[in-house]
């Protein structure tokens, strides 16, 4: 057995040497490898805005209130459902176990679900940490990150902190991704990795799917669409799977935080053809947690009740847009679980007068000063979130 474990370990080795040597043959210095180390091996945590808890600290200031209308950070208001929770329970009871199989069973549900093989799926905790896995794998100083601006900061602040030139791409009138735009942006300089979140965030907004398969028609050789799906099933658009089975040169992300309702279990995917997932893996997922693996297992196949979230969450959305109009306000057209607003005052004042009612919207963007993003919440959030936002705008 030691013997086995030996080999194992030297086999990993190898496999690091490999994804170190290649990152010297792309050329990151000695200084940009020990930052992809940090990045990597302190799983973000030193990487300013690099993860979803940084992200989230800036949207409010200390502990949240536990009466407070917490509308800040695009979580759900269902948590997990009850089969996920059964699910839940019944892993940790077995807890003193490592309990592997779980993983590989929600690769193989996932997998059937999708009509893909196992080995398309790479599982992570959550989704952020493999967006940072992307940005590693195919971008480098010399081969740049295209992201839309406004939109989800960790692949820009990822490549910013590894030394990738980041180019960011002002959104259309419609707040959809200028792809041709970005596009347009491997015309000057090398690029390696186009990042779509879709639909995006902060927004809510979608790029049409016609669109998004002419960027990757069209994308240079060697250059991969980072298709994030994070809100995909809050929508009617289609989903790029389809683009995996094609063998195309993209990388979707997947997760559970979102409609599933298990933000704080942390469980997801990347989902690409296999050669693609293994310019990602090398750098390491770690072992997932085997109670969030079972309760994601359990939630797959619950078609109907995700369903039903997903409608009274475009019920209290189309509220709460219907509410903007009614007041003049002007907001982004979204599909998804958040929007953003036009306040028409600075958006940290408008962040703070609203905390101080007890109400946590989103950080600011500083591309739009005077906009606020707001998540969907129950629909005692919202109604306590009109109150407020209403009083605010009266002292504006």
């Amino acid at each position: 057995m030691k013997a086995v474990r030996f080999a194992a370990h030297a086999r990993q080795g190898e496999w690091r040497r490999d994804a170190l040597e290649d990152l010297v043959a792309r050329g990151f210095t000695r200084r940009q490898m020990l930052r992809v180390a940090a990045l990597v091996g302190a799983g973000a945590t030193a990487l300013p805005l690099g993860c979803e808890h940084a992200l989230a600290q800036l949207s409010n200031a200390g502990a949240i209130p536990d009466d407070a209308v917490k509308i800040n950070a695009n979580e759900f208001p269902e948590g997990p459902s009850e089969r996920a929770l059964a699910a839940l329970a019944a892993a940790a009871r077995r807890g003193n176990r490592y309990q592997y199989p779980e993983t590989d069973a929600l690769v193989d549900a996932a997998a059937t679900l999708e009509n893909l093989r196992p080995e398309h799926f790479a599982v992570y905790p959550g989704s952020s940490l493999a967006l940072h896995h992307a940005v590693i794998a195919f971008t480098s100083p010399t081969r740049a990150l295209v992201v839309a601006e406004p939109g989800y900061e960790a692949a820009a602040a990822a490549a910013t902190f590894i030394g990738a030139p980041v180019v960011r791409v002002p959104l259309r009138a419609d707040a959809a991704h200028d792809l041709p735009a970005m596009l347009a942006a491997s015309k000057k300089q090398p690029v390696g990795l186009f990042y779509v979140c879709n639909p995006n965030n902060p927004t809510g907004t979608v790029t049409p799917r016609a669109e998004i398969d002419a960027l990757v028609a069209a994308a240079p050789r060697d250059a991969v669409v980072l298709l994030d799906e994070a809100y995909i099933h809050l929508c009617d658009e289609p989903r790029g799977v389809d683009l995996v089975r094609a063998g195309k040169d993209v990388v979707l992300l997947r997760t559970f935080s979102k409609i599933f309702g298990m933000a704080g279990l942390r469980a997801g995917f990347a989902i690409a053809r296999k050669d693609l997932l293994a310019h990602m893996t090398p750098w390491g997922a770690g072992a997932m947690p085997a109670p969030a693996m079972a309760a994601a297992r359990a939630a797959l196949g619950e078609t109907e009740l995700i369903a039903a979230r997903k409608r009274g969450n475009a019920e209290r959305r189309s509220d709460v847009m219907r509410f903007f109009d009614a007041h003049g306000f002007r907001y982004t057209p979204s599909v998804a679980n958040h929007l953003m607003v036009d306040a028409r005052m600075p958006t940290v004042a408008v962040i703070e007068a609203l905390k101080r009612k007890n109400v946590y919207v989103g950080r600011p963007w500083p591309a739009w000063p005077t906009h606020v993003r707001v998540s969907i919440g129950s629909a005692d959030d919202m109604e306590r979130f009109k109150s407020a936002f209403l009083a605010i705008a009266a002292t504006g």
